[in-house]
C-alpha cells in the first residue's frame, strides 16, 4: 500500500481535507495527516475524527529526540493547500514548522511530492513567491500553480479549489 503524507497549511481549502482523505483512500493509498499549527488550530475539534478516519495520530509538531516515528515511511508527499507562507517558507528552507521541515528533507531523500498554493491575486503578486515556485520545481517538486493548476482568486473570493488535480497528480508521481 502507497503511505501518502498529506500536508494541509491554514487556507479555506484545509476544512475539506476529510473528503480529501476519503478520495485518497479510495485510490489505496494510506494516508497520514500533518498540518501547519495554524492550520491545527483550525481544524483542533475534528482531530479526533481524523485520526479515526486516517488511523495515524495527526501531527502538527516535530517529534522530541528519541521519540519513535508514529508514521510509516512516506512513499509520496502532497502539501495542498499550501499558502504563500508555507510555499515561501519551504523554498528558503525555513524549517520551523513539522510540515515545512519535512518537506523540506522530502527533496533530499527524493520522495516524489506534489505541491498546490491557495493564495489570492495580490499576494501572487509579491516577487518572492514565483522565485519560490520556481525554486521547488526545480528542486523536483511538482508543483500545481498557473494553467492546469491552482489559479489566484482575488482577495476575499472564494472558488472551488481543485483537490482533484492534487490528487491525480500524485497517481502520477507515484505510477
Amino acid at each position: 500500500m502507497t503511505t501518502l503524507y498529506l500536508f494541509g497549511s491554514a487556507a479555506p481549502p484545509v476544512f475539506e481535507v476529510a473528503d480529501v482523505i476519503s478520495d485518497a483512500q479510495q485510490r489505496g493509498w494510506d494516508v497520514c495527516l500533518g498540518l501547519t499549527p495554524s492550520a491545527a488550530r483550525w481544524l483542533e475539534k475534528d482531530v479526533p475524527e481524523l485520526e479515526r478516519l486516517t488511523d495515524h495520530p495527526v501531527r502538527s509538531e516535530y517529534k522530541l529526540p528519541g521519540q519513535p516515528d508514529v508514521w510509516p515511511k512516506a512513499d509520496v508527499i502532497l502539501l495542498a493547500p499550501a499558502t504563500f507562507n508555507t510555499i515561501n517558507q519551504w523554498a528558503l528552507g525555513i524549517t520551523s514548522t513539522f510540515v515545512v521541515g519535512v518537506v523540506a528533507e522530502g527533496i533530499g531523500k527524493r520522495i516524489p511530492t506534489v505541491a498546490m498554493p491557495c493564495v489570492n491575486a495580490a499576494y501572487a503578486q509579491h516577487p518572492q513567491f514565483d522565485t519560490s515556485v520556481e525554486t521547488l520545481r526545480t528542486a523536483g517538486v511538482t508543483v500545481l500553480y498557473g494553467a492546469g493548476g491552482f489559479e489566484p482568486n482575488q482577495p476575499g473570493e472564494r472558488l472551488p479549489y481543485p483537490w482533484r488535480l492534487a490528487l491525480d497528480a500524485v497517481a502520477g508521481r507515484t505510477a
